[in-house]
Formats: C-alpha cells, sequence, structure tokens
C-alpha cells in the first residue's frame, strides 16, 4: 500500500508542475480556439515550455497506473486532491496569481471534504478491484463524455456574448473535469488489465477492451479544451475544480463501476458520504464571475 502512496505524491508533484507550466507557456501564445482543434495542436507543440509541461503530466499519468494497482479508488483520489495545497503554491509562486478569500475558504473545504472520503478507508478492508463489466463501464462513461463536451460548448457560447460579465471558469473546470473522469475510469481499467508478464498477451487484453479508445477520446478532447480554459482563466481556480470533479466521479461511480463496496462501519460509510456531499455544496458556492475590472 505504501510504494501505492508515493506514486500518488509523486503523481501529484508532477501534475502540479505540469499544468503551471503549461499555464505559464499559453500566457505567451496566441489565442486558442477550441472551434479549430489542429491548428490548436500545431500552436501548442511551437512552445518548448508547453512540451515540457505535457512531459511532466504525461510522467503523472503513468504514475496514475501504479497508484491504481496498489491503492481502492476512494483512497487514491483523497491522496491526489493533497496535491491543491501544492498547486496554489506554485500557482501563487511563479504564475503571480491571487485567489479570493472566498475562493481560499471554498478550497480549504473541498480539501477537508476529500481527506474525509480518504479517512473512510481502512487498510485491509477495501479491495482493489481487478476489473468491471465492459457494458457497465460504457454505460457510466459514454453519457459523462456527451455531457462535459455539452457543457463546455454552452460555457463557451456564453462568453462569446458582449457586454458579459468575466467568467472565473468554473464551468470550463466541471467540463473538463467530467472527461478527466473518464480518463480516470479508463486508467484503472487499464491497469486492470496489464496484469501479465507476457508482453503479448497484455497488449492484447488492453486493445480488445474498451479502455485504450476512452483514453485516446479524452486525451484528445481533454487536450485542446483544457488548453483553450486554461489560457483564458486562472490555473488556480480552474485546475482545483477540474480535480475536485474528476476525483468524485472517479470516487463515487468508479467505487460502484468496479465493485469496491462501500464501508460497513456506520463512521465510515458517513465518512463517506458527508464528505462527497460536502465537496459538492462547496463546488456549488463557489463564484461563477470575476470582478469586473
Amino acid at each position: 500500500m505504501w510504494w501505492g502512496v508515493g506514486a500518488a505524491l509523486m503523481a501529484n508533484l508532477l501534475y502540479s508542475v505540469g499544468f503551471v507550466l503549461e499555464k505559464r507557456a499559453l500566457g505567451r501564445l496566441p489565442a486558442l480556439s477550441t472551434r479549430r482543434p489542429v491548428h490548436v495542436v500545431l500552436v501548442l507543440l511551437t512552445s518548448p515550455a508547453w512540451i515540457a509541461g505535457s512531459l511532466a503530466l504525461a510522467a503523472g499519468f503513468a504514475a496514475q497506473l501504479v497508484v491504481y494497482r496498489a491503492l481502492p479508488i476512494a483512497a487514491a483520489q483523497g491522496i491526489f486532491v493533497s496535491g491543491l495545497v501544492l498547486l496554489l503554491l506554485l500557482s501563487s509562486a511563479v504564475l503571480g496569481e491571487q485567489p479570493s478569500g472566498r475562493e481560499r475558504y471554498a478550497l480549504g473545504g473541498v480539501l477537508v471534504a476529500l481527506l474525509m472520503v480518504v479517512a473512510s478507508v481502512r487498510e485491509g478492508e477495501d479491495v482493489v478491484s481487478s476489473g468491471a463489466p465492459w457494458t457497465l463501464v460504457l454505460l457510466v462513461c459514454v453519457p459523462t463524455l456527451v455531457a462535459g463536451v455539452w457543457l463546455y460548448g454552452r460555457v463557451e457560447q456564453r462568453s462569446r456574448k458582449r457586454h458579459r460579465v468575466p467568467t472565473t471558469g468554473i464551468g470550463y473546470g466541471v467540463a473538463v473535469g467530467l472527461l478527466y473522469g473518464v480518463s480516470s475510469l479508463a486508467i484503472k481499467g487499464a491497469s486492470s488489465r496489464l496484469t501479465t508478464a507476457d508482453v503479448g498477451d497484455a497488449a492484447r487484453s488492453l486493445f480488445t477492451s474498451p479502455y485504450p479508445y476512452l483514453l485516446l477520446f479524452t486525451a484528445a478532447a481533454g487536450l485542446v479544451m483544457s488548453q483553450a480554459a486554461l489560457q483564458r482563466c486562472r490555473a488556480s481556480l480552474i485546475v482545483p475544480v477540474c480535480t475536485t470533479v474528476t476525483c468524485l466521479f472517479t470516487a463515487v461511480l468508479g467505487t460502484l463501476t468496479f465493485g469496491e463496496r462501500l464501508p460497513d462501519d456506520p463512521l465510515l460509510l458517513t465518512l463517506r458520504v458527508a464528505g462527497t456531499a460536502l465537496a459538492l455544496s462547496v463546488l456549488l458556492a463557489l463564484p461563477r464571475h470575476d470582478p469586473a475590472p
């Protein structure tokens, strides 16, 4: 279990550094538009700083594969969310972003809520799942992808209106978080397929499942959508919102989909349910608009 915790902490470090490097690079690039996805990719590939950030994120992805082999889904999400603290420190020191007092309290509430979720996990009592039925995975993932893309389009449509109030990017964060939630389930599923030392058997098992194709879609769509949103909004707000949605989606639906049962102990069950409800309440209470300049 402890090597899984170490891999999760390393993933936190890599993700935080990657997001900050990408955000810094995006500030020097021309405006990106999701209407021109190929152009977005070509522009991003001209920036060595952005490439460095994306490589850090890719390394974090590799560490996440290790985490899901060692820890239950709910426990992994609780550790991942602790990376928000490091992200806020880096975004303040490197990017000069200063969250408002209300946002700091809200992010503190999210951290408490998700720590409640991970506190409900007990070593030896929670079983790490080895897989899930494909039909159930697709039943959860496909509607979620549709909802995420639809929500992002709605936010984009509103952002193009004249005389609009400056947005904080909450809608962007929720939409991208849904896509990355699906990606987390696909990573979990893919890790369960890589259980044999024979490379051919492992590849055959992986590519005859829906997981690599879900990862391909979420990687392509998530890249374009997240980078356009990150360029327009503060990393210190949009990334925590995205992380919160991803963690809650993965902890709740991932636990049910992969059959990692809820705690039998009433106290532990209360911690898990109350933590989820608190995080959702805080997310809904975040301000939707920045103050007008």
